[in-house]
Parts: C-alpha cells; sequence; structure tokens
C-alpha cells in the first residue's frame, strides 16, 4: 500500500513528518508557528515591550532554528499591532561572509580556522550586527529589489522624521557598515543621501577655496605674460605658494578622511571596504562633524557601543523601541564545520554582560548543545564577566515524551481534512500501549528525531502490505522494529558515526 492511501484514510491530506529542518518545513511555518512552542519559550521570547537576552543550548534538532522563526513571526505581529513601539529584528545566522572576509585578513599559518578564530573579538561581532542592521534599514529606506523581508517594515517616508544630525549618523553608518551589492557603494550612498535630504555646502569650502585660488594664479600668470615685459615677472616660487596655499584646507581635509577611512578599512575587519572609496566619502562632511563623532578605528569596543547608540537613535526616531538580534547556526560557518572548539573560540566573546544587557536590545542567543562543556568548565573571572546568571539562560532544550506527542498531534491536526483531527495514538495499533508509546517518544528526544521516526514508521508500515489488502493501524511488531532500527542509527549520530 502507499503512505498516501494510509494517510488519506485517516483524513490527513499531507504528511506532516516529510520535513526535518524547520528553515523549509511549510507544516511548520504556515500552520503551527503560533500554536506550537516549547515549554520555554516564554522565558527565551520575553516581552518585546521590553526586549530581554536569553542563552538557549540545545542539540541537534531541538528546534532552535524553528524559535528563532517564532522569534520573528511573533515580533512582525506585535509590529503591525504597536506601529509606534515596533521592535528591529536582526537575524545574525549567516557567520560565513564575515568569517570569511576576517579571515582574507590573516596571513600564514595565522590564516588556519583555530589561530584565526582566537583572534576573533567582540568587536567583530559588534561590526557585524551593525553591518547586517544598517544594510536592512537601507535596503528598506531605498526600496532596495530583491531584498531579504523584515519582520519590522519601516515606509520610505518615515526617513523624513530624521533631523539633520540623524541623517548624518546614518550616512556614517551607511560609509562604514553598509553591505549591500545591489549597487555601487558610491551610488547607493548617494541615493541615501538624496532620500535624507542631507546637503552639506559647508563640506566644499576647501575646494572652492583652493580653485578659485588656482584660477586667480593661471589668471595672474596670463596677465604678467602678456604684457611682455619679463624682467617684472614675479619669481616663479610665487606662483607655487599661492597655489600650495590655496590647495592646503583641501589637502589637509583630504588626508583627515584617508587617515580615518584607512582605520575603518584596517579596524572593521568584516567589512570590503576600501581606503579610496571610503575617503571620498567621508569628504562629503565637514571637519568639525568628523571630528566629533566615533568611528570604528580602533581596536576596542567603545567605539562600536557609541555605534550601536547611534544605530538605536536613528531607528527611535523610525517608530522602533527596542532590537532583538538572534544568533543562530552556529556550528555551519565552514570554517567551523561543527567543531565545539572553534564555536567555543568565536561565541566566547559575545558572553559579556555589558554587551549582553544594553538597554533595549535583546539578544537571543540559540546554541549548540555541545558548548555546555565549556561553560561548565570555564574560572570565575569568566561567570563575572558573562553573568550567566542573569542571562535567561536554559542549560538544555528538553522536551518530553507528552510535549512531543502534543507536536506530533498537532501537525497531524495541521494538515487534517477532518474533525476531530487525527491523532498519533489513533494510527498505532492499541497493542502499542500508551506508556510504550510515551517510553518511545522519550527515547527519541528532541522533534528531529521524532519526525525521521514517524516518516520511517509509516513506510515501513506501507511496505508491508498491499493496495488490495491494507492496513488502518501500525502493527506493534512494525513498529517496535523501525524503533529499533532508528534507535541504533540514533546513537551512531550522537557518537558521530552516522547522518542520523
Amino acid at each position: 500500500m502507499k503512505v498516501e492511501q494510509f494517510l488519506e484514510h485517516h483524513g490527513i491530506h499531507s504528511n506532516p513528518f516529510a520535513v526535518e529542518d524547520a528553515q523549509t518545513d511549510t507544516v511548520f511555518k504556515n500552520r503551527c508557528i503560533d500554536s506550537t512552542y516549547h515549554p520555554a519559550w516564554q522565558k527565551v521570547y520575553g516581552d518585546p515591550q521590553d526586549p530581554s537576552t536569553s542563552i538557549v543550548f540545545g542539540e541537534k534538532g531541538a528546534g532552535k532554528t524553528a524559535m528563532r522563526l517564532q522569534i520573528v513571526e511573533h515580533v512582525a505581529k506585535h509590529n503591525e499591532d504597536h506601529p509606534d513601539s515596533r521592535v528591529y529584528i536582526i537575524e545574525y545566522d549567516d557567520f560565513n561572509p564575515y568569517l570569511d572576509r576576517f579571515r582574507d585578513r590573516m596571513f600564514g599559518r595565522n590564516r588556519y580556522p583555530e589561530k584565526a578564530l582566537k583572534q576573533w573579538k567582540l568587536w567583530d561581532h559588534m561590526d557585524s550586527i551593525l553591518s547586517i542592521g544598517v544594510t536592512q534599514l537601507i535596503d528598506q529606506i531605498l526600496q532596495t529589489r530583491n531584498a531579504k523581508p523584515s519582520a519590522c517594515k519601516i515606509d520610505p517616508a518615515e526617513a523624513s522624521k530624521l533631523d539633520r544630525s540623524q541623517a548624518r549618523d546614518l550616512l556614517l553608518l551607511a560609509a562604514c557598515y553598509d553591505q549591500s551589492t545591489a549597487e555601487t557603494f558610491k551610488e547607493r550612498w548617494q541615493h541615501l543621501r538624496k532620500k535624507l535630504r542631507f546637503w552639506n555646502p559647508k563640506s566644499w569650502w576647501q575646494f572652492a577655496t583652493g580653485a578659485g585660488v588656482s584660477v586667480a594664479t593661471i589668471a595672474l600668470l596670463i596677465t604678467m605674460l602678456s604684457r611682455g615685459a619679463e624682467a617684472s615677472q614675479p619669481p616663479w616660487w610665487l606662483y607655487v605658494i599661492l597655489l600650495v596655499g590655496g590647495w592646503a584646507p583641501w589637502l589637509w581635509k583630504a588626508f583627515r578622511s584617508t587617515w580615518k577611512a584607512w582605520g575603518i578599512v584596517k579596524h572593521v575587519r568584516t567589512g570590503n571596504r576600501e581606503v579610496f572609496s571610503l575617503s571620498r566619502l567621508l569628504m562629503n562632511f565637514t571637519l568639525p562633524e568628523m571630528s566629533s563623532q566615533p568611528l570604528p578605528t580602533h581596536d576596542r569596543t567603545d567605539d562600536r557601543y557609541e555605534m550601536f547608540d547611534k544605530f538605536f537613535g536613528v531607528l527611535r526616531s523610525l517608530g522602533c523601541t527596542g532590537i532583538v538580534v538572534i544568533v543562530d547556526r552556529v556550528d555551519e560557518p565552514h570554517l567551523i564545520n561543527g567543531s565545539p572548539e572553534l564555536m567555543r573560540l568565536l561565541l566566547w566573546p559575545m558572553l559579556d554582560n555589558k554587551f549582553l544587557k544594553q538597554p533595549g536590545i535583546g539578544l537571543k542567543l540559540l546554541l549548540p548543545i555541545e558548548l555546555t562543556q565549556f561553560v561548565d568548565r570555564e574560572t570565575k573571572e569568566f561567570y563575572q564577566r558573562a553573568r550567566l546568571d542573569k542571562q535567561n539562560m536554559i542549560p538544555s532544550l528538553q522536551w518530553s515524551s507528552e510535549a512531543l506527542q502534543d507536536v506530533a498531534n498537532a501537525r497531524l491536526a495541521a494538515v487534517a481534512d477532518k474533525t476531530p483531527a487525527t491523532t498519533l495514538r489513533d494510527l498505532i495499533d492499541p497493542a502499542v500501549s500508551d506508556q510504550r508509546l510515551l517510553e518511545a517518544l522519550r527515547s527519541l528526544r528532541v522533534p528531529r528525531h521524532l519526525f525521521k521516526f514517524l516518516y520511517r514508521l509509516m513506510v515501513a508500515h506501507a511496505n508491508a502490505y498491499t493496495d488490495h489488502a491494507p492496513q488502518w493501524k501500525v502493527s506493534s511488531q512494525t513498529f517496535d522494529s523501525t524503533l529499533a532500527v532508528y534507535q541504533r542509527e540514533q546513537d551512531a549520530f550522537d557518537r558521530g558515526l552516522g547522518a542520523g
């Protein structure tokens, strides 16, 4: 018999256990995202009116990515209901571009993953987060095509709410952190400047002075030569002095801008800026405007905290009263390649109480369970710096057998064609007692293993019968044999010897 035939008999129009990854799970995203939760959901999500930090450790398949999608969905609904107190979402879940740029700056043995990650610091995380946040904000202001959808919708017309100082702050943030490739760096920055209506004629007085002196000097030279009186000609070096004196203010400004651009390019190690193009943009600001502004020109967090404050100030004027940063998929970058030790090197700089407890900013760290072994072995200084006791930490994203049964029933209900919907208990022969069923679910531990097992169970049941002599209940024998095989594979996966 066919699996579809078995499901249709029970009033189910599609197999709810066929997809194992929440990222591509349409059943979850379309029907279960606002109804199926882990028991610790509320502690992780918190209150969007006052975003808080939470740190979650969970094994593969425990639902960390599903929880990230739920946070994004619930924040989006909150933003629709509270347009004047929206929450800005930054999904920090793709580390590859930032790690690649960071590693490209290394030479020789420093390019080895472990040596490279030992040089990764907190300000590199802050630069990466600002790059994501600034880029998606500018995408919305400029209505960039094919931009990643955001849970916090910002109307481009709202850019008019920014005063001159905030427009300057956003332009500086764009100069340092905008990573879009939709346009050239210069064109996109100029489009943003026009959108913000930021005009700064004072920034051109040095160039105007130099050009004016040059014209006057050339006119003087032509006039003197036209008289033909060679004896009355002033010395040649006087013209040189006039030209150098006229261009001196512009040369000084160009030197200052180039120096700052070099500092930004050098110290924003996750960026993709070039000194020349960046210095040309910085020339659009006056020297007083630039000298009083924090820029990421040193290897330290102080400048980055001030850049965060500027970014948050811009968002407040646009109607956002909070920021939520979601950290996920830490084990997936190719530089990490699933190594717990390399994950620790990447993540540990972020475990800083000052960073995790910034007012109005909540960080949701969804981390692999393998990192807990390092937490348990840390020193007193680490605990005092991280203050994990204040971070809403969940040591393990565990699922009880009853919770897993609820998840299975919710997914069956999501694809059911009848009411009341079929439950997991309805699919399995009564010879498998309720206690035996719960024990089996407990051994599976996490939703991903649950889905894999139930999918295999249905396939094994369908293969055991023909279309002309179907059976509508999974037999005890099929249940036990399939579970035994899956548990062996699950054990091999836990020991790193199988695909899972």
